[in-house]
């Protein structure tokens, strides 16, 4: 086990490079990502949809992380890491095309479909990428190298939001649902059209940008990686590594960790621009609410900087893990708890709810969790590393079903309030609802203090 730890190990001085190459891609894969959360109130507008079936968006999306990612390590098991990189690239770009029909004929199902596409994309392009970050360094310092990553993810998360609404969603005060109800029917129908258009040139732009990049991929120094240099597992087949990999408790109750804690990082970003728009955070333009998933995306960044300072120098990333656990735990209680007539001023924008920046703060508790919870489950797979990272990539199926879940939950409860005519309660099923994080915040305290020490099932 020794010497295939060591030979897995990159020299440090090619590091470097690999890292640079990783964090552009990371970037990428977090401006695809984070334009879901101002997608979900756009959608809901533009194509009449009830607030649950918005989050059909999000479900699309990471659904296909869990459809896809096992037949994307067989991909990259055939064509290699560094073309399986490619290979997801293009697939993200194959999706951001379809934007332009599905926006020509307003259809919800085919913008789903184009959501489907560059998840699968993101899958491969996830499955392939990851183990380089474990493998590329010392482990112990893996959550830091995940957590540069982060940053440039999350900073792309925060930058997306505001690039969408400022290039193509500046008019939404001309799009409100009251002033689309006033409309006749052939007038709201010319207006929707008119807004869904509007999708069409940024993600015809960001497909081009992503083909070029799968390109530079292609010819770059990126070095290839073989996680079974003895062949130990690549002669088995795909089921039976699946189910010699399930022999593992750590990546087991990782990937059930990994699941939690992805609907706690989705439901933060991409509820959060509903949740603003259901209190009355418009602003002057009446977009203000499509940017708050930047909110959350700062808050994140900062969790990631803090990890790049004090892991593995001053805080273990099992202590990091602990805390943000622990951190979420609170602030789901407290989000549930705080009245929502509770007020921030900002200089330039409008009045906030204190409960909206609870929201954003799950981003800080939420930071670290991805980057603890790889190498931990990853951690004395051997050869068995490449299948447990697609079974990882599995988890992912939480920011599909959970933010589903939230949007039922939430129309049950504010139906349910406006059947009884109870217009004047003072919290909606949108604050309530985020009590189904609690669930997500224990696991990840379980899997940092007890889970992740488990080798045997049987221990």
């Amino acid at each position: 086990m020794t010497n295939i730890h060591s030979t897995l190990q990159v020299e440090k001085k090619s590091t470097i490079v690999p890292m640079v190459i990783l964090t552009l891609l990371f970037f990428i894969l977090g401006f695809v990502t984070w334009l879901n959360g101002p997608l979900i109130p756009f959608f809901e507008l533009a194509c009449e949809l009830t607030s649950s079936q918005a989050y059909f968006v999000t479900f699309a999306f990471y659904i296909a992380y869990f459809v896809m990612a096992v037949p994307s390590s067989y991909i990259i098991e055939k064509v290699g890491y560094k073309n399986g990189i490619s290979l997801g690239l293009l697939i993200i770009a194959a999706g951001a095309f379809m934007f332009y029909p599905a926006a020509s004929s307003r259809t919800f199902l085919l913008f789903l479909l184009a959501l489907f596409v560059m998840g699968t994309g993101l899958a491969v392009l996830q499955t392939a990428s990851n183990p380089y970050v474990v493998v590329i360094g010392p482990r112990e310092s893996a959550a830091a190298r995940i957590s540069v990553l982060g940053i440039a993810n999350k900073l792309a998360g925060f930058v997306a939001p505001i690039v969408l609404t400022v290039l193509v969603l500046s008019n939404m005060q001309d799009f409100t649902a009251d002033k689309i109800a006033l409309m006749d029917e052939a007038a709201k129908t010319s207006a929707l059209n008119s807004l869904a258009l509007q999708l069409q040139t940024p993600y015809l732009y960001m497909g081009l940008i992503i083909t070029v990049l799968a390109l530079m991929v292609k010819f770059s120094p990126l070095p290839e990686i073989d996680l079974d240099e003895e062949g130990n597992v690549s002669n088995l087949s795909v089921f039976k590594q699946i189910k010699n990999a399930f022999q593992h408790p750590q990546l087991v109750l990782g990937v059930i960790t990994l699941m939690l804690y992805l609907s706690a990082e989705v439901l933060a970003g991409d509820s959060i621009g509903a949740f603003g728009k259901q209190l009355g955070v418009y602003g002057e333009e009446g977009n203000f609410y499509l940017k708050l998933t930047s909110f959350t995306m700062s808050a994140m960044v900062i969790g990631y900087i803090l990890g790049i300072v004090l892991i593995p120098k001053y805080v273990s990333q099992v202590t990091a893990l602990k805390v943000s656990g622990m951190l979420g735990l609170v602030l789901v209680l407290a989000i549930v708890l705080i009245s929502p007539k509770i007020m921030i001023a900002l200089p330039g924008s409008p009045n906030i709810p204190v409960v909206i920046f609870l929201v954003a703060l799950l981003g800080l508790a939420n930071a670290l969790c991805w980057p603890a919870i790889w190498p931990m489950a990853l951690q004395d797979l051997g050869g068995y590393t490449k299948i447990g990272s697609a079974i990882l990539i599995m988890g992912i199926i939480g920011g599909a079903v959970f933010p589903l879940f939230y949007g039922m939950i939430t129309e049950s409860i504010n139906s349910a309030n406006l059947a009884k005519n109870m217009q004047d309660v003072s919290k909606s099923g949108n604050q309530l609802a985020y009590l189904m994080l609690l669930p997500s915040y224990a696991m990840i305290l379980f899997y940092a203090v007890k889970g992740h020490k488990y080798r045997k099932w049987n221990s």
